[in-house]
């Protein structure tokens, strides 16, 4: 399946499932495709026919973008090298979550989440340790004698009841037989607050833009961003986060700051453009337009925020 015809499946997909979704980002390169959002659940999707195709440095953009905006990076492709993607699995690639349109029609729809990932070796599906301890010891089964039933070795059974070895189906499906109870636990395709607090939000880890030299002084954390239509996204470690938008005035910058504003529509955040030279307009769909020479002459976090709010109340001055 070719990625426009994919695309649109998702697209499809998601609106089923009461997804709000953005416009799609149509600049090269690009971290992520559609932002969708269904109540407290943000995606940053990247649609890809051969997962494969995902970078290390487009992945690493991803899970810092969804980290800052409190979401989920997820790709959404058909392929891996020359194989079709199984329904009911989760591929990794880079620490993000891949999966083909009929699990996310499972997962989003019909509330089934995957089951099984995919490793080096083949397919495996995360055990319920301590359920499977505690029903284990209730029935008076040693970790020698379920070893044996199962073929394999009493270590490798312990390593299950840690959560320290995932199994493989055949396994499963034995040691759900002999124990007559579900022990498995599904993939985790969302990221959870534990998830997003590992993202390491240090500025200083990532080279600095215009945008970060800017905001950065005046209090924000700042993630510059090479792929996206925003030239950086920013906090300042309270409700206030922002896509920022650094360039001269032209075609190019109209186009992303149109866009800006429907991915923070749906990632409910602000969005502000700072313009090089001269600008005729306070603001572009909701995205907020600053001459830079007026934002450099801006000393408090809180004047920045006061300027957005006084712009983004005239609706009626965009170009």
């Amino acid at each position: 399946m070719n990625k426009e015809a994919l695309t649109l499946q998702v697209i499809d997909i998601l609106s089923k499932a009461g997804f709000t979704l953005s416009d799609r980002c149509n600049i090269r390169p690009r971290s992520f495709d559609l932002a969708a959002r269904r109540c407290n659940i943000l995606l940053l999707l990247r649609v890809l026919s051969n997962i494969d195709g995902l970078s290390a440095e487009t992945a690493r953009e991803m899970r810092h973008l969804s980290g800052f905006l409190d979401g989920s990076p997820l790709v959404i492709g058909s392929k891996s090298r020359d194989q079709t993607l199984a329904d009911g699995v989760t591929y990794f690639r880079y620490g993000i979550p891949s999966i083909n349109p009929g699990t996310l029609r499972d997962c989003f729809i019909e509330g089934v989440p995957p089951l099984v990932h995919a490793a080096p070796g083949g397919l495996y599906i995360k055990i319920d340790g301590e359920r499977l301890k505690s029903i284990r010891t209730a029935n008076n089964i040693s970790l020698g004698e379920l070893a044996t039933e199962l073929g394999i070795s009493r270590r490798t059974v312990s390593r299950y009841e840690e959560g320290r070895t995932d199994a493989s189906i055949d396994v499963v499906l034995r040691l759900e037989e002999i124990l007559d109870a579900e022990l498995v636990c599904p993939i985790k395709i969302l990221s959870t607050e534990k998830d997003r607090a590992k993202q390491d939000r240090t500025p200083e880890q990532s080279e600095p833009n215009e945008v970060s030299l800017l905001l950065t002084p005046l209090g924000f954390f700042v993630f510059p961003a090479k792929q996206a239509p925003f030239s950086a996204i920013s906090n300042d470690s309270g409700d206030n986060t922002m896509l920022t938008g650094f360039s001269t005035y032209n075609r190019t910058m109209v186009r992303n700051a149109r866009l800006m504003s429907s991915i923070s529509s749906v990632a409910g955040t602000k969005s502000v453009y700072i313009v090089k030279g001269e600008c005729r307009h306070t603001q572009i769909d909701g995205t907020v337009l600053i001459e830079e020479s007026e934002f450099r002459r801006i000393d408090d976090l809180d004047d920045v925020m006061r300027l957005i709010q006084e712009r983004n109340i005239d609706k009626g001055d965009t170009t």
